[in-house]
């Protein structure tokens, strides 16, 4: 049956969500470390989190949908509108009550944080706000769909990574440093990878579609060694993060979740049926999301 529940779950992407929400508790791990957390914050740092990344899922079907690039050559799962499961005008609706939910989350939690005293700091996250929905829509909607000219890889860097660590952060502690640059942009790094790992999956039916992303641009050669350079430099800069600060050793444990990925590695260099990195996108997803659930975690302990 069309547009039936089901159809809305499939279409917000539920195996997604998890790393949306990795820059939020990487971030909540540091302020933890710093003696400012705040469950509050915390709740609805994660819903609005969660709504956002909902609402770029809807638009990315609704996107991709109408172009016509979802097709039968495509390799992931069926999505909404190339199924016939959901129509475009009841994805469109969708889409746009998504987003005022996403902004109703973003306004109770900046009015909580910030009592709407501090007027500089409320402007600049209802800013960041209305950009995170703009960005998560033009990903595929609209004839300048960022993500059909290779720019979603820094898009998704940018608010996976340094948006979501660092303005969580500062939510709680009302400042963070360079240092936490490093944890941010490592979150951000393996976010990039998992849609990179998507875009080297889809590379064949994306090109047929004319939706250049970066990973046909760099071609299949170019494509592994950017993979795999995300992937050891966003460890780099983790132990680089954790050697300059003060962690108790077993908060190193988070990044043992790194070993899988070693595997993962071996298996993209060796990879000659796109296919076949379907499951490897669980792998980079779940990994980074389990190093960010540990690191979380285990900072309670110190």
């Amino acid at each position: 049956m069309a547009n039936s529940f089901k159809a809305w779950i499939s279409a917000a992407r539920p195996r997604t969500l998890p790393l949306s929400i990795s820059g939020i508790l990487t971030g909540s791990a540091i302020a933890l470390l710093e003696n400012e957390f705040d469950w509050t914050i915390f709740s609805l740092a994660i819903a609005t989190t969660l709504s956002f990344q909902v609402l770029s899922n809807f638009a990315n079907d609704y996107g991709d949908g109408v172009k016509g690039t979802d097709n039968d050559d495509r390799l992931g799962p069926q999505r909404a509108i190339q199924s016939g499961t959901i129509t475009d005008k009841a994805l469109k609706k969708g889409m746009i009550i998504n987003a005022v939910i996403s902004f109703l989350l973003a306004f109770i939690l900046i009015g909580y944080t910030f009592n709407f005293e501090d007027l500089i700091a409320i402007s600049v996250y209802f800013i960041l706000a209305v950009l995170s929905i703009i960005a998560a829509i033009k990903y595929t909607v609209g004839k300048n769909a960022y993500g059909y000219s290779g720019f979603g890889d820094l898009f998704v860097f940018l608010f996976f990574g340094l948006v979501s660590v660092l303005g969580v952060l500062y939510l709680y502690v009302g400042s963070f440093s360079l240092a936490h640059l490093l944890p941010a942009s490592a979150v951000g790094m393996l976010s990039v990878a998992v849609l990179n790992l998507n875009n080297m999956r889809d590379r064949n039916s994306d090109l047929t579609s004319k939706k250049m992303t970066l990973a046909i641009q760099l071609g299949e050669k170019g494509s592994k060694l950017y993979h795999i350079s995300l992937i050891i430099l966003s460890l780099v800069l983790l132990l680089l993060f954790f050697g300059t600060t003060s962690v108790e050793m077993f908060v190193y444990s988070s990044v043992l979740t790194y070993v899988p990925l070693g595997f993962h590695i071996v298996k993209v260099i060796k990879n000659t049926e796109p296919k076949e990195l379907d499951p490897e996108l669980k792998k980079v997803a779940l990994s980074c999301f389990v190093f960010s659930l540990i690191y979380f975690i285990t900072s309670f302990w110190t």
